[in-house]
């Protein structure tokens, strides 16, 4: 039985009358289906469908199949580099041709001119004379015009050297002017000598010019330029260090003079350093131990210049310590200041979690109602449960209640949550913190202040909700505003008050808004500390 060779459909399609040669394996790349026969015998079998025409590709089956079908691809190589070789030798000797044709063509004009040339007549020779003096008048003239341009360049330069002349003429006045100025520089350089021997002297006393605290503030340095050119007054007439006037050193008052006025300076020098570093220095709680520094700096001058009755004098001292007190001011207003933006960040990120908050409640309702008005309309198209339906009806009603208080919160600005808290372990038995937030669960806030900056948690005696909680906490802290622990930030709203006497004032201020009050802080992280250590 002879059998034909039948490669799957998914193949591709061998050459017209191709057989597999003796040793030939398919790619492993080309899938076999399960259960196909790649020969099968001769005769009629239902054939699969002609796959529709593809672009040409290298033939899987070799270099037989490209000979036998002469197709594109790989099967049609070898014939397509003879059809390419054929195509370039055409051209080439398409271009042989070509050139040949022109030389022939250059051969013919070259062999007319010959012609034309040995068979002129006296005519044509007469004629080609007068175009030869044409040319001749048309080059003189040309020569003519070229002397013209060069005339003309002539005398370009010439005014050009002229007004040269003129550039170099108001460049010597430029420079005399500059020497003008020059000169004018070196009466103001030697002023300035004056002003640096003057700086000299006055650093020799202690005082610097440098980077003063109040340099950039506005505010303060029409008053601190006032300070310190009096002070430098002072120093320069002699007035900030006061001593005797009457000292002789070998019998000699210009010695003695200069001595006393030497060890002036050296002490003046001194106390200067002292001040200079408290002014750098100064924090707002330090103005008085810096100022107590200064004076007794000023009485150690006094102690050890008694000989020469060297001592720093009133008004310069009461000029050091204003200048003090100024840079404490400033710095005071400063640190208030950065206070005040903390807080107000911390306020408008307090806002915007309040925001957050908000929104998550109301979509919860909003779903929460959407899935009880669903069951409604389920209950309403079937069999009617008029208890079910009650009790919907009474959950959506509740679900409105609750999404319009959502809304009042929102707008409400003014409505939130005052706390009372203490901490125990932290600050005694007799100091609280009363406090407001706008949240949704006030016990997120009071977990927060409770974080790792302080050991224990705090413990809360009262939550107390109020549509006007910003005038409620207002009044609490007016109560105990006498008893405010920070009197400088007043921000932070800690106040030495027993929880008990928080609770009276309450039930004066909010009445009815109070429903519960925790008197004694449970404090079971720090009591149970403390047994622990008891015990240890």
């Amino acid at each position: 039985m002879a059998y034909r060779f039948n490669p799957p459909p998914s193949w591709p399609r061998p050459p017209e009358g191709w057989t597999p040669p003796p040793g030939w394996q398919p790619d492993p790349a080309w899938p076999i289906p399960p259960g196909w026969q790649l020969w099968v015998p001769e005769g009629p079998t239902a054939q699969p469908s002609e796959p529709a025409p593809r672009a040409p590709q290298q033939s899987p089956y070799g270099d037989a199949a490209d000979s036998a079908t002469g197709g594109g691809g790989l099967f049609g190589r070898r014939r397509k580099q003879a059809e390419a070789e054929a195509v370039r030798r055409a051209e080439q000797l398409a271009q042989a041709d070509s050139q040949i044709r022109a030389l022939q063509e250059d051969k013919r004009h070259l062999t007319e001119q010959l012609g034309r040339v040995m068979g002129a007549d006296a005519t044509q020779i007469a004629a080609e004379q007068q175009r030869l003096q044409r040319v001749h008048e048309e080059k003189t003239r040309e020569i003519e015009r070229i002397d013209a341009l060069l005339d003309a360049k002539v005398e370009h330069a010439a005014e050009r050297a002229a007004q040269s002349l003129v550039d170099v003429r108001r460049r010597a006045d430029a420079l005399a002017g500059q020497a003008a100025q020059a000169e004018q520089r070196v009466a103001e350089a030697q002023r300035q000598l004056v002003v640096t021997d003057e700086m000299q002297m006055l650093q020799e006393a202690g005082i610097y010019e440098y980077r003063h605290p109040l340099a950039d503030a506005v505010a303060y340095k029409n008053r601190l330029d006032s300070l310190k050119a009096h002070h430098k007054q002072l120093a320069r007439d002699n007035r900030a260090a006061l001593a005797a006037h009457d000292w002789t050193v070998n019998g000699s008052v210009a010695q003695g003079r200069k001595m006393v006025r030497d060890f002036s300076k050296l002490m003046l020098r001194a106390y200067n350093a002292e001040a200079d570093n408290a002014v750098r220095g100064m924090k707002p709680h330090r103005l008085s131990s810096l100022i107590d520094r200064l004076n007794k700096t000023r009485d150690t001058i006094a102690r050890l210049g008694a000989t020469m009755q060297i001592r720093i004098s009133d008004e310069y001292h009461r000029l050091r310590v204003e200048e003090l007190e100024l840079t404490a001011d400033y710095v005071t207003r400063k640190e208030i200041e950065k206070e005040e933006q903390r807080e107000l960040r911390a306020q408008q990120r307090e806002e915007e979690r309040l925001q957050r908050e908000l929104e998550r409640e109301r979509q919860r309702l909003e779903k929460e109602r959407s899935h009880y008005e669903s069951a409604l309309r389920r209950l309403r198209a079937g069999t009617a449960d008029p208890a079910a339906m009650a009790e919907l009806e009474e959950k959506l009603e509740e679900l409105g209640s609750q999404l319009d208080a959502v809304d009042a919160r929102e707008a409400n600005i003014r409505a939130g949550y005052v706390y009372v808290i203490s901490n125990l372990g932290a600050f005694g038995e007799r100091m609280v913190k009363i406090g407001l937030t706008r949240r949704l669960d006030p016990m997120d806030r009071v977990n927060e202040l409770g974080d790792a900056s302080v050991p224990f948690r705090f413990d809360v005696h009262a939550l107390i909700f109020s549509e006007d909680a910003v005038g409620l906490e207002r009044r609490l802290h007016q109560e105990f505003e006498s008893r405010r622990v920070n009197r400088v930030n007043r921000r932070r709203e800690f106040f030495y008050v027993a929880p008990v006497e928080v609770r009276d004032a309450l039930q004066r201020f909010a009445g009815e808004h109070l429903l519960e009050f925790q008197d004694t802080a449970e404090a079971p992280e720090w009591r149970a500390s403390q047994a622990g250590g008891g015990a240890s």
